[in-house]
């Protein structure tokens, strides 16, 4: 058996999973992106991808994975640099487990992500905001409450996931416990 395939396994379950706690969205991608990678190999050199061994993973290879990504399957340049971050985690990670094979990881490692343009940010102008502040109908619950909810997001900045993160808090008193359970926090609760 090559270094290739228990390396492989190790970054898994031992750094990612173990060590690293990446999420479960995390994985799959690195996951997929190894699946990609291999088959992409296998075309490649005719080995099967248990025989394929980490020198075998060359800077070309990569390379020219990278570049079938882009013009066969029609990935952006934001997805290949997601594919090329995964391999190049992994190739961090086998530096530490095989030294022999410096030389290949150090030209992997080399190889640069590819420019794109950004999303610029934009902003509401002033007649956006009124605009939006009018929408809801405030004869109803629901129109007062989203009225409520955009004027704290457009006063605050707080983010959609923010918002619905808080919790509302009824004591009264400015030096009651934010916590949402306040007798987790070792305090009793405030009466009314």
């Amino acid at each position: 058996m090559t270094a290739l395939a228990p390396t492989l396994q190790a970054w898994f379950t031992q750094r990612l999973i173990t060590q690293r706690n990446a999420s479960p969205q995390t994985i799959a991608a690195y996951r997929d992106t190894f699946k990609l990678l291999l088959c992409f190999a296998h075309e490649q050199t005719g080995k099967q991808p248990f025989e394929l061994d980490i020198a075998d993973l060359d800077a070309p290879l990569i390379g020219a994975f990278l570049a079938h990504l882009e013009q066969e399957r029609g990935n952006s340049p934001r997805t290949r640099n997601a594919r090329l971050a995964a391999i190049h985690s992994f190739y961090r990670f086998a530096a530490l487990e095989h030294p022999e094979h410096v030389h290949t990881i150090a030209r992997v490692m080399a190889i640069p992500t590819k420019r794109h343009e950004r999303n610029t940010v934009s902003y509401f102008n002033l007649d956006e905001i009124k605009a939006l502040l009018a929408a809801p109908d405030p004869g109803t619950w629901l129109g007062r409450r989203d009225h409520a909810l955009l004027v704290l997001m457009i006063q605050t900045g707080v983010r959609v996931s923010e918002l619905v993160g808080l919790r509302v808090c009824t004591s009264t008193s400015a030096s009651a416990p934010t916590s949402a359970s306040p007798a987790r926090a070792g305090r009793s609760a405030p009466r009314p």
